[in-house]
């Protein structure tokens, strides 16, 4: 092993979380679900190749018709999709895996093609993203404007997360991420570059932050013992986000989080020394860490290197990877010896079947 890399090897050990060492798969769509929305064989393979991370947290699964919004990712809004889900937790855990499900409502960031009766996507308000394109059954199509949600509307997708997390949990799960990054919904509420509500959902921080805040009740209320998470990303830009004033929002958040008693708050923002076309340049994970009282993983752009520079640091106790595992599914293995690792091809991050998702080579 190289020297300098033994913090991600280490054993990490917090409330219901007990993993072997502190390398996450992040949380990255596919595209592999069949068209019922259902988890696959072929994503129980996938998932279980990656088992020997710490903990993996899988795609987000739309938590309701009306929270789906792209084309070929997976729903937990049935009892038909919970039951092809445990396949998946079971595949894992056989192995001696780790497995959080997020949980995902894409709010503008859909379209009518995906919507019940072909209506508006929903958010916070009627704002619509400015940049990139739907995945739609059709391919791809411009963005439209959304509808914003009505207070009984809003008190309903609440119960619709609890809903989505019990059946997750009904599956096997370890637990579940909650998806408030990236410019879907719930990050849409939290941030006013989205959010004009004049209601007691816009407005003010605390206003803005209710509806995150209401969600994790509500679920940790329902599945106790640490099996709530919750994914932020303050400085991304990506779905056409952005906040008059992050520091005070996300430093609001992570006060009122901690109240939840958490997993873990999960933090995308670019490594130390690394850039992103999608990231403000305001760098918060210090100030987030020294409120939040909880686990802390950092993902964004990270190297065997620099994950265990963060971890030394305290700054972050796990460090999550995303397209690393996308091609290298033995991840782990291959930074303890020191191993070349291989390229993902992005033409097949998206496309049906084993190409590129479950035929990149182990090591020898």
């Amino acid at each position: 092993m190289e020297s300098g890399i033994q913090p991600i090897f280490r054993p990490y050990q917090a409330g219901a979380l007990s993993l072997r060492n502190r390398i996450v798969m992040a949380p990255m769509t596919r595209g592999r679900a069949d068209d019922q929305r259902r988890a696959t064989p072929l994503m129980a393979e996938y998932y279980a190749q990656r088992a020997s991370a710490g903990l993996i947290i899988t795609e987000g699964a739309a938590i309701s018709e009306e929270a789906y919004g792209w084309q070929g990712s997976p729903g937990i809004y049935t009892s038909e999709h919970r039951r092809r889900w445990s396949s998946v937790a079971d595949a894992v855990q056989g192995r001696r895996g780790t497995i959080f499900m997020q949980l995902w409502h894409c709010g503008r960031a859909s379209h009518p093609d995906f919507q019940p009766n072909g209506l508006a996507p929903v958010a916070p308000s009627a704002i619509p993203i400015q940049e990139g394109f739907a995945r739609t059954p059709a391919g791809k199509k411009p963005w439209t404007t959304p509808r914003a949600l009505t207070i009984d509307e809003i008190h309903r997708t609440v119960h619709d997360y609890r809903d989505a997390a019990l059946r997750a949990r009904d599956a096997g799960f370890d637990g579940v991420e909650l998806h408030a990054a990236n410019g879907y919904l719930i990050d849409e509420f939290l941030r006013d570059g989205a959010n004009k509500r004049t209601d007691d959902y816009g407005g003010s921080v605390a206003n803005r932050a209710r509806f995150l805040l209401e969600i994790c009740e509500a679920i940790s209320k329902s599945w106790e013992g640490q099996r709530l998470a919750v994914r932020l990303s303050p400085g991304i830009t990506f779905n056409s986000m952005s906040d008059s004033d992050p520091e005070a929002l996300f430093c609001f958040v992570a006060e009122k989080l901690n109240a939840f008693n958490l997993a873990y708050l999960h933090i995308y923002e670019p490594a130390p020394g690394a850039t992103s076309p999608i990231f403000n340049g305001q760098r918060l994970g210090p100030q987030i860490r020294s409120i939040f009282k909880g686990t802390i993983i950092r993902n964004g752009e990270f190297n065997a290197q620099s994950a265990a520079a963060m971890i030394q640091s305290g700054e972050a106790d796990l460090v999550s990877f995303g397209r690393l595992f996308i091609s290298n599914p033995d991840l782990p293995a291959r930074f303890a010896n020191n191993a070349s690792l291989q390229a993902a091809d992005p033409r097949t991050f998206y496309t049906p079947g084993p190409a590129g998702y479950t035929d990149y080579p182990l090591l020898a």
